[in-house]
């Protein structure tokens, strides 16, 4: 935002050429004063340039975390780790600040003519070399408001859920920034050396010319403090609000929405992006929620698209050295293409950016705890507890359970996780009690399962074990049909023997997951019933309106609570984005 005019207290107020130096940095170069700036534009040039390098830096961080990123990878070790979240959207809202204040002030100051384009003409003719490095200057002046308009867009569309498309224009659009940075510097530098750099740290005052307008610095920044304050007061005002109504009669649990406590049920629909595989790779889907509540229960209605039914949370097969795990980034927690479909719903008293302030990103974003083995982050919150419930398809997803888990204070590192031979998961946790789901192998460090792996059990009659796993297709997107059963049962299993694996064939298929036991404690407060078709999850859960557990959030009125929902198509943890909540109200 740094130009080209020089003021002083005794420039001429006459008019300028178009495409000419203005006559103030004429009258200061005869003189041979340093060049300097007027204070509003240097106090906006560097609001402006905090603001996008902040916006930048964090944006990148978010960037990289696709497995598929390059650029935004490059620069990973010098990008800000932690809850960046806030960071980000608040760097946004300067920017917005800057913008409206940028374009009030130059409009009201008479300055307006040092960035037409008008000067860009000068390309075309037959000048001096400093003109040409204005009008390049100026040229520049317009990509930067180029970009900055396609990023507010973009940056826009993907805070309210699109993705798709509108995430690889949005990243373009940041790289953008990185070279208009660079020519930046590098075209005021040809304008007029070192000295032209460092008129940004020499303030003036304003010249009043014939152009200049009342109070211009007073209008800029009381607009740019109103867009602000308005875009705030739009995003609180248009959050979506799901009220909880009561009914006499509580829906059945079956995964169908044709009860009648639903039918009156307000239906609050999110957009989620940015999650793997999905609808061809998009990483989009809609959310429908519907709520209801009894006396004592409240009942939740989840409808999210998906394209494919998967329960193969790591299938085994055997060949002849023994058994394998199907397997990609098993070792380090970040399965992308073998596992079950998953849906997460948190509930948090706080309404924070990422997700209430529990979403930490980066390779370690915790000094005194382990690396995350898969690199990317952790979720933790500073002290209060935000209620996770995890609907796992294979993980007792279709026996009428959802995990009841918690997002809390860091917990302390095992000495096998501090050693990186296990997965630390900071406050990311389990409710007390205990669930009824294990793994059929033992668990390998990071670079493991690479080879063969010991199983735990083995069906004691393998091919009624096959047949209910139903039409075995190994590729990620297949379909699993209606009844299929990815998972094996205690009483269908006998602990691992080398002379019941004999009896297996090479080629034989088994569930990587165990059912043993039941759910016990607080972890088992949460009941549902799910039913896949035409694309969609539908998915019915309740749970007691109040538990008494401090890992819970209980729903009483008056009291509202903000949910966040994330959708995993067959992947372990790059779950859909869903950035702001959904206000929950019990009526």
């Amino acid at each position: 935002m740094a130009d080209q005019k020089v003021t002083s207290t005794k420039q001429s107020e006459g008019a300028q050429r178009p495409g000419s130096v203005d006559g103030s940095a004429q009258f200061q170069a005869a003189r041979g004063a340093a060049p300097r700036t007027d204070t509003m534009t240097i106090v906006l040039h560097w609001v402006t340039a905090i603001g996008m390098v902040t916006s930048l830096v964090t944006g990148l961080r978010i960037a990289a975390d696709n497995p598929r990123a390059v650029v935004s990878k490059w620069f990973e070790p010098i990008l800000p780790q932690g809850e960046i979240w806030t960071v980000h959207f608040a760097a946004g809202l300067a920017l917005f600040f800057c913008v409206t204040a940028y374009a009030l002030y130059m409009t009201r100051s008479g300055l307006a003519n040092r960035v037409s384009p008008k000067r860009v003409q000068v390309f075309m003719m037959t000048n001096a070399a400093k003109l040409r490095w204005n009008a390049f200057n100026v040229s520049m002046n317009w990509m930067f408001y180029a970009l900055v308009a396609v990023l507010t867009v973009t940056g826009v569309m993907l805070y309210i859920g699109y993705g798709g498309w509108i995430v690889t224009i949005h990243n373009a659009a940041a790289f953008g920034t990185i070279f208009y940075l660079l020519a930046h510097l590098v075209g005021h530098f040809g304008y007029g050396g070192l000295p032209q750099w460092l008129r940004v740290f020499r303030p003036s005052r304003l010249a009043r010319t014939a152009a200049t307008r009342r109070w211009p610095i007073l209008v800029g920044t009381l607009a740019g403090v109103a867009v602000a304050i308005g875009l705030v007061t739009l995003d609180f005002g248009t959050r979506d609000h799901l009220v909880i109504g009561k009914v006499d009669q509580p829906p059945k649990l079956d995964g169908v929405l044709d009860d009648p406590a639903w039918k009156n049920a307000k239906v609050v629909s999110v957009r989620t992006q940015q999650g793997e595989n999905l609808a061809g790779g998009s990483g989009e889907s809609t959310v429908e929620i519907r709520a209801v509540h009894d006396d004592k229960n409240v009942y939740f209605a989840f409808r999210w698209e998906d394209p494919t039914r998967s329960l193969r949370r790591l299938p085994l097969i055997k060949k002849d050295d023994g058994w394998h795990l199907v397997q990609d980034d098993a070792d380090i927690a970040d399965v992308k293409l073998f596992y079950e479909d998953k849906l997460a719903i948190l509930f948090s008293t706080s309404d924070a950016f990422g997700g209430g302030g529990s979403t930490h990103m980066g390779p370690k974003p915790l000094a005194d705890k382990p690396a995350p083995l898969h690199k990317r982050g952790y979720h933790y919150t500073e002290g209060d507890i935000a209620d996770l419930w995890q609907w796992k398809a294979a993980r007792g997803g279709h026996l009428g359970m959802l995990d009841d888990q918690y997002f809390g204070p860091p917990r302390p590192a095992t000495e096998a996780e501090n050693a990186g031979t296990a997965r630390h998961q900071a406050g990311y946790w389990n409710d007390p009690g205990r669930a009824f789901y294990v793994y059929n192998f033992k668990a390998q460090p990071p670079g493991g399962y690479r080879g063969t792996v010991d199983l735990l059990r083995l069906p004691t009659d393998w091919k009624a074990t096959e047949a209910k796993l139903g039409k075995i297709d190994l590729s990620p997107e297949a379909i699993d049909p209606e009844g299929a059963q990815w998972w094996m049962t205690e009483a269908e299993t006998a602990p691992y023997s080398k002379e019941l694996d004999a009896t297996i064939p090479v080629g034989a298929v088994l569930p990587g997951v165990l059912i043993m036991g039941n759910y016990e404690g607080d972890r088992a407060q949460v009941h549902g019933t799910p039913k896949w078709a035409d694309g969609h999850w539908t998915l019915e859960v309740t749970r007691a309106l109040t538990t008494g557990s401090e890992f819970d959030q209980d729903f009483v009125p008056g009291r509202p609570l903000y949910m966040w929902v994330s959708v995993f198509d067959h992947n372990q943890t790059r779950h859909t984005r869903h950035v702001r909540p959904v206000v929950v109200e019990l009526d």
